[in-house]
């Protein structure tokens, strides 16, 4: 995108709607979504990389375990997605599949925040069925973009 610095992978207007997505999916659960994204992976397998950020950022800590990362490196073209185990063991690996070809989809047609939030909606509405909210729902993770290099 031109006049954008090179981390900027979204213009204001695409992160406020990503944000809102964000927001309105973890409404009405305790679980916990973020976005990580990057130019480059640094691994052939992009899991990998879902996983270091999901431990550097110490994601785990969440009260239930049920925090979901959401990563994306644009130039290389590889996304994963990675859930906590207290998610995990709820959906298992034919959900993460199901909610990246969410994505995919939009991405083939060189819409990533299309894709993101079709997949944020996705992660929503599983994390409301195992982890619905009751009485208090304190943000544990911040909602906003992480932007790597």
């Amino acid at each position: 995108m031109p006049g954008l610095l090179k981390r900027d992978f979204f213009t204001k207007r695409q992160k406020k709607r990503l944000i809102s997505a964000i927001q309105q999916a973890e409404r009405d659960t305790t679980g916990e979504i973020r976005i990580y994204i990057e130019h480059r992976c640094p691994y052939a397998d992009p899991l990998q990389r879902a996983r270091e950020i999901f431990q550097a950022h110490e994601m785990y800590r969440t009260a239930h375990r049920n925090a979901v990362l959401i990563y994306v490196a644009t130039q290389d073209r590889k996304y994963a997605l990675f859930g906590d185990e207290g998610i995990h063991q709820q959906v298992g690996d034919q959900f993460w599949q199901q909610a990246a070809e969410a994505m995919l989809h939009h991405f083939k047609r060189s819409d990533l925040v299309k894709g993101l939030e079709a997949s944020i909606q996705e992660i929503g509405m599983v994390l409301k069925k195992y982890f619905p909210s009751r009485g208090s729902n304190p943000n544990e993770l911040s909602d906003e973009i992480l932007e790597g290099q």
